[in-house]
């Protein structure tokens, strides 16, 4: 675990440090948000760096010698990764980390790009400190990108070069969709890999536009309560990728309302799954994170009648998980 937080922390130095431009802060409402400002031909521009927080200034205040260091800091980056693979972390797959290190490098994770399902619950690996399941549970082929439609306007920033340009690169082809022109899956020749995004639904789930990412996302109910307040975290892949995942406690409480709102059955093997990651998540946070997973729960118990009995549905499926929630509040 220390490892691995020190690589987090090194590559948050390295996404700071790599912004070029004059720091520059940027009121909007009741919360303020750095960018970099540089001229880019004959306009200024402004690359969002992150919201504002006491990490953030400590590392604009460093820039300096954030600079300076860069070599040194990427040795000390692949050194890490290397512990952690010897240590036995679970190592991001060659064909999904050079597509989560494309898109970090498009600006997609910087951007407030979060991966959602399987992809992040691989993750929570080093978060937690804990081995992950061998089997079904932690196996996956999509990688789910989601983001917030507010936050997708609001930041007035893009990814550069555009995700139809690095997905290409990367031979993926846009999946047709419900709406023509508007794409939000890609599926990767050969591999059948496949990336969707996703956002928010607050009612009726259709297609919106993700104009930070420069993509469309299917809108989704519940979404708003696993993405809110992200957290970062390190894919073990080259000197290690910089990535945004939701907190471990909103994904596993999120994890037993979807099991109970699959469209093919709540007991269908993707429900099973569900339901699988929600206990293991709950099992851990339980010992080590106890008054966090209690907010969660009780933040979703709050959020209508719709929301405990999907929560509840799930749960009759899982009476150790049930009785660890239980012992919580």
């Amino acid at each position: 675990m220390s490892a691995y937080t020190d690589l987090v922390r090194l590559l948050n130095d390295e996404a700071v440090a790599a912004v070029v431009g004059k720091p520059t802060l940027k009121q909007r409402g009741d919360k303020a948000y750095w960018y970099a400002a540089r001229r880019v031909g004959s306009q200024m521009r402004f690359f969002y760096i992150g919201e504002d927080s006491e990490k953030i200034r400590a590392r604009i205040d460093r820039i300096e010698e954030l600079h300076a260091t860069a070599k040194e800091r990427r040795a000390t980056r692949s050194r890490l990764v290397r512990l952690l693979r010897a240590e036995g972390m679970t190592p991001t797959d060659r064909a999904t980390g050079s597509i989560l290190s494309a898109m970090a490098d498009a600006g997609t994770f910087r951007l407030g790009g979060t991966i959602v399902g399987t992809n992040a619950f691989r993750l929570y690996e080093g978060e937690l400190g804990v081995r992950l399941p061998l089997g079904g549970m932690a196996n996956t082929g999509d990688i789910d990108i989601a983001q917030f439609e507010k936050l997708s306007v609001a930041l007035e920033d893009q990814v550069d070069p555009s995700l139809a340009e690095t997905f290409s690169a990367l031979k993926f082809d846009p999946l047709p969709g419900f709406e023509p022109g508007r794409t939000w899956r890609w599926k990767q020749g050969g591999s059948g890999q496949l990336v969707e995004f996703l956002t928010p639904a607050f009612g009726q789930e259709t297609i919106r536009d993700l104009p930070a990412l420069g993509v469309s996302a299917q809108a989704l109910n519940y979404l708003n309560f696993l993405i809110a307040d992200p957290i970062h975290a390190a894919a073990v892949y080259r000197a290690g990728v910089l990535v945004q995942v939701p907190r471990p406690e909103r994904y596993a409480i999120h994890k037993l309302i979807i099991a109970n709102r699959r469209r093919d059955g709540a007991g269908s093997l993707r429900a099973s799954k569900d339901r699988e990651q929600a206990a293991f998540l709950i099992e851990a946070l339980s010992e080590d994170r106890p008054d966090e997973l209690a907010e969660a729960y009780e933040d979703a118990l709050s959020r209508g009648p719709r929301w405990r009995e999907r929560i509840a549905a799930s749960l009759k499926r899982l009476p150790e998980t049930a009785g660890r929630l239980k012992a919580l509040i």
